[in-house]
């Protein structure tokens, strides 16, 4: 027997592969089917089974591609109804994989179909469950993703209740939990770091495990719930109707645009994404461009900020054009019509207007506030962030919701612009330079610096 995770930071998922005896199955990958292809024929092995534990919406998987490739069956668990052809297993229906079994489990709560797999070992005992997003380390899936007019996020939730302690809890202590998703990823409240657990450390540990009653559960799983990025809804659907092949995709996205075709796709409207570092991007970009980093999580918040069918148009660091269009891709943005050859060297090169972003570090901030040009702060993380301390005076703004705040912002003051540690900060202050905002200064190491030089946090009365 073989488990091995495949963890993507990026979108904080953790994909499965499980073999025994020459025989694999997959559970939730990633829109592209190298990794997995290419793992199995290392391995000698041949891809059975293709699970998927629900309809995702935080990303667009690759089992359907997946299946083309390899003729593996796609498994769902009862209630699921998609596009394309699948096999809906029933709840506790046993899958022979070489030596081993998989026995999908129904645990419908965070959707209606969502499902965990147990694998049993060559001796029939319990020794793992892939519990895609029903139990996370730490936490539960959230119940309000799969909303209907007849469904209620208080109704998922008193179904995820019974999910975990029928089917869940009665496992042993000692049953491995490889989850769905890590730290990070907005399919839960607060995933911890760690990404996988036990049985026994999730009934010590997880909060929602603690509850006593099921009320108390439903509470407790339905409040503090951040806003759902914008994207989720639409890779839902994606997931559940089917999509192009993703080797198409990139053949039609990943295209080299001179300076003047570049030029000229902007004078359309097509959105300028920059996806390098934001101490390179700071120094020098496109006019309107939107920074978003490869070196954060690029996708979630191209899904958060940026609506579904926009068309993009990429730069990137060289060598780096393929990685932001294939992620893009992973989410469902497929509305690429290339990248600048070059990247912004070229641009600045044929003497194109730069347009660049004033940075400080927060030893500085006491300095920018003390002159006589009127200021505001603006503090862009989340809400769960500034229960823990902001500073006085602070607009609290959440990035996601930044842009449909504009509006209410005086473009004559000076705004300092932070989050937690500077990622988030560059995106807003894009963001911001791309709606005629001119003065703008981001603060270097975020809230973390900031704490560090001395200066006073408040408790929010409300947020």
């Amino acid at each position: 027997m073989y488990i091995q995770q495949l963890y993507t930071n990026c979108l904080a998922e953790a994909a499965y592969y499980i073999e025994s005896n020459g025989e694999a199955a997959i559970i939730d990958p990633l829109r592209e089917t190298a990794p997995y292809v290419e793992l199995a024929k290392q391995r000698g092995a041949r891809i059975k089974y293709i699970f998927e534990t629900h309809f995702h919406a935080d990303f667009v998987s690759g089992h359907i591609d997946l299946a083309k490739k390899t003729g593996a069956k796609i498994i769902y668990g009862p209630t699921a109804n998609a596009g394309y052809e699948i096999y809906v297993a029933n709840d506790e229906e046993h899958f022979p994989l070489g030596n081993i079994s998989l026995k999908l489990l129904h645990t419908p709560g965070h959707t209606p179909e969502s499902s965990c797999i147990l694998l049993k070992d060559e001796h029939d005992k319990a020794h793992a469950v892939f519990t895609g997003d029903t139990l996370f380390v730490g936490d539960v899936g959230r119940p309000d993703l799969a909303v209907k007019s007849d469904l209620t996020k208080e109704d998922l939730a008193a179904m995820l209740y019974d999910s975990l302690h029928k089917k869940l809890m009665p496992l042993k202590d000692e049953v491995i939990i490889y989850p769905g998703h890590g730290a990070g990823s907005a399919c839960g409240k607060n995933i911890g770091k760690e990404t996988t657990s036990t049985i026994g450390e999730q009934r010590k540990q997880n909060y929602a495990l603690c509850c006593q009653t099921k009320d108390e559960f439903i509470a407790a799983v339905t409040s503090g719930l951040e806003e759902p990025p914008k994207y989720f809804f639409i890779d839902a659907a994606i997931n559940k109707k089917g999509y192009d092949n993703i080797d198409e995709v990139m053949s039609r996205n990943a295209v080299a645009l001179s300076v003047t075709q570049f030029e000229a796709e902007m004078q359309k409207g097509t959105v300028v994404l920059d996806t390098r570092n934001v101490n390179t991007f700071e120094k020098g970009f496109v006019p309107g461009s939107i920074n978003i980093g490869l070196d954060g999580q690029y996708a979630v918040w191209v899904g958060s900020l940026l609506n579904h069918g926009v068309p993009i148009i990429i730069v990137s660091d060289n060598g780096k054009e393929k990685e932001a269009i294939l992620r893009l891709a992973r989410v469902g943005y497929e509305h690429v019509y290339g990248y600048l050859e070059g990247g912004f060297e070229s641009w600045a090169k044929a003497g194109k207007t730069v347009d660049s972003v004033t940075s400080i570090e927060a030893s500085m901030m006491q300095h920018s506030m003390s002159t006589t040009t009127p200021h505001k702060i603006i503090d862009v993380r989340n809400k769960t962030e500034w229960a823990g301390g902001v500073l006085e005076g602070a607009e609290l703004i959440s990035l996601a919701k930044l842009e449909r705040h504009l509006a209410q912002l005086d473009k004559n003051i000076t705004y300092l612009v932070h989050c937690a540690g500077g990622y988030r900060s560059m995106m807003a202050a894009s963001i911001m330079k791309k709606h005629g905002f001119k003065h703008i200064i981001n603060v270097h190491g975020g809230i973390n610096k900031i704490k560090e030089h001395g200066f006073m946090l408040v408790i929010p009365e409300e947020v």
